[in-house]
C-alpha cells in the first residue's frame, strides 16, 4: 500500500518513491539513532547518577552500620567495664567486710585473752591473799611465842644477873661454901632456861644426896629419866666424889649421874665418863646435858614402844574403823575432788574455747577463699590472698 507524503509547505500529496523513502528511513534512521544516543547518554547520566547515589547511599549504609557496630561494642564494652567496676567494687566491700571480721575477731580474741588473763589473776590474788594470811598466821603465832621465851629469857637472865652477881659478892667475901653454893644455884638456873620442859628439882639443904636432881621429859610432858647433878668447886678432884654420886644415883633411882667440877680428873683433859659417871666443867654442861637428855628420851622411847603392844593396835584399829577417821578422810577426799572438778572445769571450758576459735578460723579461711576466686574470675590472674603462708590455705581447702 502506496504512502502519501504530504508537503509540509503547498500541501501536495505524492506517493513517494524509492529515493525519497531511502532518504526518509536514512534520515528516521539518523533520528532514531540520535534519539537513541541521546536516550542513552541521558540514561547513563541517570545510570551515573543513580550509581553515584547508591554507592553514596551504600557508603553512608556502610558508614552507619560501622558506627552502629563500633557504638555497640563500645557500650558492650562500657557496660562490661561498669560490671566490672561493680564486680570490683563487691570484691572490695567483701574484702573490707572481711577485715572488719577479721579485725572484730582478733579483738574479741584479745578481749577473751584479757578476760581469761585476769580470771588467772584474780585466782592467783586469791591464792596469795590466803596465802598471805596463814603465813601471817604462823608468823603471828611464831612471834607470840618468840615474845614469850624472849619474855622467859629476859627474867631468867634477870635472875641470873642477880644470881651472878650474888655470886661476885659472896666470892669477895671468901667463902668457899658461898661459893659452891653460888655454882649449884647457877647450875639449876642453867638447866631450868635450856630444858624448860623439863622438871629440875632442889635437894634441901641439910639432906644427903646430890645437890640437884633433873626429871627429863619428851615433848608430850611424858617421864622419860632422871639425872642427878654434884657441883663442886675446888681445887683438887677427888675419886670419892663418884662413889658418893654413884650411891647418890641409885638412891633416887636416877639413870645418869654427872659431876660438875672446876677441877678434872688427871686422865681427863675434857669432860668425859670415869667409872659410870659422867665428869665436865660448868662450860660443858649445856651439851653434855643434852646429848645425856637425848639418849634417855630415845631409850624411853625404845622401851614404850614395846609395852602394851596388842592395846596400841586396837587402838590404832579402833581409830581407823572409827566416825573420827572417816570424816576426816571424807573431808580430805571431798577436797581433792573439788580441786579435780575445778580443773576439769578449767580444762573443758578452754577446750570449747579451742574449737569455737576453730571453727571460727575455718569461716575466715573460707570467706577469703570465696574473696579471692571472684577477684580472679574478674580480672582473669591469680592473686595472692592466701591467710596463711606458703599456700597452707590451698590445702586447708
Amino acid at each position: 500500500m502506496a504512502t502519501d507524503i504530504k508537503c509540509p509547505n503547498c500541501g501536495n500529496q505524492f506517493e513517494p518513491n524509492e529515493a525519497i523513502r531511502e532518504e526518509v528511513e536514512k534520515e528516521l534512521r539518523s533520528k532514531a539513532a540520535d534519539w537513541q544516543k541521546k536516550k542513552n547518554e541521558e540514561f547513563q547520566v541517570k545510570l551515573d547518577e543513580e550509581k553515584k547515589r547508591m554507592q553514596q547511599s551504600m557508603e553512608e549504609n556502610i558508614r552507619k552500620s560501622i558506627t552502629a557496630d563500633f557504638e555497640n561494642k563500645l557500650n558492650l564494652a562500657e557496660q562490661n567495664n561498669k560490671d566490672n567496676e561493680e564486680k570490683l567494687k563487691l570484691a572490695r566491700a567483701k574484702e573490707l567486710e572481711f577485715l572488719k571480721r577479721e579485725n572484730e575477731l582478733k579483738n574479741k580474741e584479745a578481749e577473751l585473752e584479757l578476760s581469761v588473763q585476769k580470771k588467772l589473776q584474780e585466782e592467783r590474788e586469791k591464792l596469795s591473799v590466803e596465802i598471805r594470811k596463814l603465813e601471817e598466821q604462823r608468823n603471828a603465832a611464831k612471834e607470840t611465842e618468840f615474845q614469850l621465851k624472849v619474855k622467859d629469857l629476859e627474867e631468867k637472865l634477870e635472875s641470873q644477873k642477880k644470881l651472878a652477881e650474888e655470886m661476885r659478892r659472896k666470892a669477895e667475901q671468901g667463902s668457899m661454901q658461898s661459893q659452891g653454893e653460888s655454882q649449884e644455884l647457877l647450875l639449876e638456873e642453867l638447866l631450868r632456861a635450856t630444858f624448860p620442859f623439863d622438871l629440875v628439882a632442889e635437894v634441901a639443904k641439910g639432906v644427903r644426896g646430890a645437890d640437884c636432881i633433873q626429871t627429863v621429859r619428851n615433848n608430850l610432858g611424858q617421864e622419860c629419866g632422871k639425872i642427878i647433878f654434884e657441883s663442886k668447886r675446888t681445887k683438887d678432884f677427888s675419886n670419892d666424889w663418884i662413889e658418893k654420886i654413884k650411891a647418890d644415883m641409885r638412891k633416887q633411882g636416877a639413870e645418869i649421874a654427872v659431876i660438875v667440877t672446876q677441877a678434872l680428873p688427871k686422865d681427863l683433859d675434857r669432860f668425859g665418863e670415869k667409872e659410870g659417871v659422867w665428869i665436865c666443867s660448868f662450860a660443858e654442861v649445856k651439851p653434855v646435858v643434852q646429848m645425856l637428855r637425848d639418849g634417855i628420851i630415845k631409850l624411853s622411847t625404845a622401851l614404850k614402844s614395846q609395852d602394851n603392844k596388842g592395846d596400841k593396835m586396837h587402838l590404832l584399829y579402833d581409830y581407823l574403823t572409827s566416825r573420827e577417821f572417816a570424816e576426816q578422810w571424807q573431808a580430805i577426799r571431798e577436797g581433792f575432788l573439788s580441786m579435780r572438778n575445778s580443773i576439769q572445769k578449767e580444762r573443758d571450758a578452754m577446750e570449747r574455747l579451742w574449737k569455737a576459735r576453730e571453727k571460727q578460723l575455718d569461716k575466715v579461711v573460707l570467706s577469703a577463699a570465696h574473696v579471692r576466686g571472684s577477684i580472679e574470675g574478674i580480672s582473669g590472674t591469680d592473686v595472692d590472698l592466701n591467710l596463711l603462708e606458703n599456700g597452707d590455705e590451698d590445702l586447708e581447702e
